[in-house]
């Protein structure tokens, strides 16, 4: 039973999240098409940041995953996002109404990813690193989808949109026959003090802090390394090459690190979630600093450091959440989480909006390097939280 709700769980999150990248992943192709100033190319990617924050906030503050069936709230926001996501098809690329698409999108995938995490916790108690492991596995190989989509679409993006959306629709009925684990846990009312005890708790502070730094570097490298990765490869494969070659990368660094979560689960719920973080943010922050080293280098070598940064750059994400839920009171968990991914996002907004800009000014290889900084301060907050006992 547990086997059966955890893989259609997975299944229902793989599918919907490929709604996330689908603006990058499509881009190069719009851009042939239809002129698109630098700003709101970034904001086609940050703009679904920008709505999954709004709508966390709004999930957290209501404590829809805590109060609702968790499945009717996945299955709502999933069909809803994909029915928005498919508007872009009949909007003009890049413009407001694209953009606003692509934010209501973001905040009804809030509905998704962090009630898919309450539906996940309500199935173990030991195995929290596993089965949170799993569930973020699941969200990046869905988040590298729609690279491999448009790779195997050429130049018609429409395609990707239309399949991705097609995607999210079917995994709001899959979520409908995920059972609900012996731990869930119904919240009868909202209490404010949920949100306040993020902070009055030092142990939730503390993972806080350290997904933030880890979301520092996240959600920059997978929106962009396609792009930066075209660029560096270009001297080397021309153009057409590398666009085609980055979007490979993309895809196997992404999916390669969604693998990776799920034994880092099983990793960590041995040696401890702490300590499962800090190997990862360290390993991470070195391939990050490796791959702007070798930048506009040979191409097998600048790949082979991105798929190490892909590799480490997201294990670490399901842990703080896993420790965010052995912390909190089981009946608040979901609140906590959906703040806690609410203010990692809206540290994305910053990061994906900024990076191309200021690669513009700085390269490519600056901003890269930058990103390590997440993960470095992200250590230190857990190795405080490690001490603590």
């Amino acid at each position: 039973m547990k086997t059966r709700a955890i893989s259609l769980l997975l299944l229902a999150e793989i599918a919907a999240m490929s709604l996330w990248f689908v603006s990058a992943a499509i881009l190069p192709d719009m851009l042939r098409q239809t002129h698109m100033s630098p700003f709101r190319q970034a904001a086609l990617s940050s703009a679904v940041q920008v709505g999954f924050v709004l709508g966390a906030l709004i999930s957290a503050i209501l404590g829809l995953a805590d109060r609702y069936d968790p499945r009717r709230v996945f299955a709502i926001s999933a069909i809803g996002a994909g029915i928005v996501n498919a508007l872009l098809l009949i909007v003009v690329p890049g413009s407001c109404l694209a953009i606003l698409a692509r934010t209501i999108t973001g905040m009804l995938l809030a509905g998704v990813y962090p009630v898919g995490m309450k539906i996940a916790i309500g199935w173990g108690d030991k195995d929290r690193g596993f089965l949170i492991g799993a569930l973020v596995g699941a969200l990046t190989l869905g988040s590298a989808l729609p690279h491999l989509i448009a790779l195997g679409g050429g130049t018609d993006w429409r395609q990707t949109v239309a399949i991705a959306s097609g995607a999210s629709i079917v995994a709001g009925i899959i979520s409908l026959f995920v059972m609900l684990g012996p731990h869930h846990v119904i919240a009868p009312k909202f209490n404010p003090k949920t949100i306040i005890s993020a902070w009055t708790n030092k142990r939730v502070r503390l993972a806080y802090i350290g997904y933030l730094g880890h979301m520092w570097e996240l959600y920059a490298m997978w929106a962009w390394i396609a792009t930066a990765t075209a660029i560096s490869y270009t001297p080397e494969l021309g153009t057409e090459g590398a666009q085609n070659f980055s979007r490979i990368t993309a895809f196997i660094a992404i999916s390669a690190g969604g693998i990776a979560s799920v034994f880092a689960g099983k990793i960590a719920d041995r040696i401890g979630k702490a300590e499962l973080t800090i190997i990862v943010m360290t390993l991470s922050a070195s391939a990050a600093i490796a791959t702007a080293m070798t930048f506009g280098g040979p191409v097998w070598v600048t790949f082979v450091f991105v798929l190490i940064w892909g590799i480490f750059i997201i294990p670490d994400s399901a842990q703080f959440s896993a420790i965010v839920a052995d912390v909190s009171p089981p009946d608040q968990a979901g609140s906590i989480m959906t703040f806690q991914t609410a203010l990692g996002f809206a540290l994305t907004i910053i990061t994906v909006q900024a990076s191309p800009a200021v690669a513009t000014v700085l390269g490519w290889p600056f901003v890269i390097a930058a990103l390590a900084i997440g993960p470095i301060l992200g250590i230190i907050a857990m190795i405080k939280l490690r001490q603590m006992g």
